[in-house]
């Protein structure tokens, strides 16, 4: 029989699932492991998944698409591997995403990111937010009852990107039908993991972004687009219109994954903790903490995958140029040596902002600011107009025996569905 520690992370479904179990199997040979059979490492380890993330001298993000399981396009040669690596960038799944380049070109793009989503832009966007959750969590808690993730998390956070980046209002439902229609990053199905075709969300909403960012660069506008297509590097030069357009079609995607999810994993604790949801209606500051327990234990982002470009160490373990590294973040963020009693919820934690669900260093997200106040809006908007909340047991089973099917990803957790009941607050 098969070890659970050697089951293939990138193709069960079972592993996706409940990746957990998975992870702890792994820790058991220590906090880095090479998988029988396997040409990766999986890094399970907190500080050690920091100490890869803070090295952007020695490892690569180019595979943070295609993971660590997809051969190379080349054959690695010698203890520095970065030419190699970038002559054959464009044959990397997603290599001209920002989150897939190295050094210079990384730095340059990721500082209009950094100018972009800004607190006071958020701030400004919060009004947004309010009042269209609002409208959305009025309508759901009369009916009764709804599917959490494609009535609400979906639409929500695409509206409110959409929203502050400044994406027409008649585009909107177009690009979400085609989100929607498209399989999640890092399907267990390789062959759906593909920036190509017409019809690929990355592909159809890059002609769209051409005409805004060129709309702007004639007309400005009070939006992130406006100030997008008309951006400097700190040298003084200006972006190309691809580096332009491939940005915008990236926040657009990138600004929706995360936030979504996090509202679904957020709900399943609200729900199924004893005494929570009644917690955060009698203080409703609570729900940060909440959220970032939430992050902790089911973010969503499972794992990160590095190359090694140069022949370096984790820890005291050499590791040679050419190497693929796993992250997993679901279990660096329950590993025992930094997380006392990691598995259970605590409202209470202490330095739980030290997690690792949105990454760490040059490359943590830049959505994450957004995340957490579009989600803790919405929520604020659900405690507000119930009296309680829970699940519909014909579809996720008896509390204790919950069932949950989850978008079959290595990268991504998520639900695919959440069925939620309300009872609706008196007036």
């Amino acid at each position: 029989m098969q070890k659970l520690e050697d089951r293939d992370y990138f193709t069960d479904y079972e592993v996706a699932k409940d990746p957990y179990p998975f992870f702890e199997a792994v820790r058991e040979h220590g906090p880095i492991y090479q998988p029988e059979g396997k040409d990766y490492l999986i890094v399970t380890g907190f500080d050690e998944t920091i100490e890869i993330l803070n090295n952007h001298h020695d490892f690569s993000a180019i595979i943070g698409l295609a993971g660590a399981a997809a051969p190379l396009p080349f054959e690695p040669e010698g203890s520095d591997i970065t030419a190699q690596i970038e002559a054959a960038r464009s044959q990397f799944l997603g290599g001209d995403q920002v989150v897939m380049l190295d050094d210079e070109p990384h730095t340059k793009l990721r500082s209009l990111m950094n100018r972009l989503f800004t607190p006071s832009r958020l701030k400004a966007n919060e009004e947004f937010m309010t009042d269209y959750a609002d409208q959305m969590v009025r309508a759901v808690v009369a009916n009764g009852q709804c599917d959490l993730i494609s009535e609400i998390a979906t639409p929500y956070v695409t509206m409110v990107i959409a929203d502050l980046l400044g994406v027409p209002v008649e585009d909107r439902q177009h690009f979400m039908d085609l989100i929607d229609a498209s399989p999640a990053p890092g399907n267990l199905d390789a062959s759906l993991n593909t920036h190509e075709g017409e019809t690929h969300p990355m592909v159809a909403m890059t002609g769209y972004f051409y005409r805004y960012i060129s709309e702007r660069q004639a007309s400005p506008r009070d939006d992130i687009l406006s100030e997008l297509a008309h951006a400097e590097y700190s040298d003084g030069t200006r972006p190309t219109m691809m580096d332009l357009m491939t940005l915008g079609v990236f926040m657009y995607g990138a600004g929706q994954d995360t936030s979504a999810k996090l509202l679904g994993n957020s709900m399943r604790f609200i729900i199924d903790v004893p005494g929570l949801q009644e917690q955060l209606r009698a203080d409703s500051s609570l729900i940060p903490a909440m959220l970032e327990e939430v992050l902790r234990l089911e973010g969503s982002t499972k794992q990160l995958s590095r190359l090694a470009r140069r022949d370096t160490k984790i820890g005291e373990m050499p590791v040679k140029a050419g190497t693929k590294v796993l992250m997993g973040l679901s279990g660096g963020n329950r590993d025992p040596r930094r997380w006392d009693a990691p598995h259970k919820f605590r409202l209470d934690r202490p330095k739980i902002k030290e997690h690792i669900a949105f990454g760490r260093g040059k490359h943590v997200c830049a959505g994450a600011p957004l995340a957490r106040v579009e989600v803790r809006v919405i929520l604020e908007k659900f405690l507000e107009q119930t009296t309680h909340i829970d699940l519909d047991e014909t579809v996720h089973g008896p509390r204790g025996k919950r069932n949950f099917d989850f978008e079959p990803s290595f990268i991504i957790r998520g639900l695919s569905s959440l069925q939620v009941k309300f009872t609706p607050k008196a007036g």
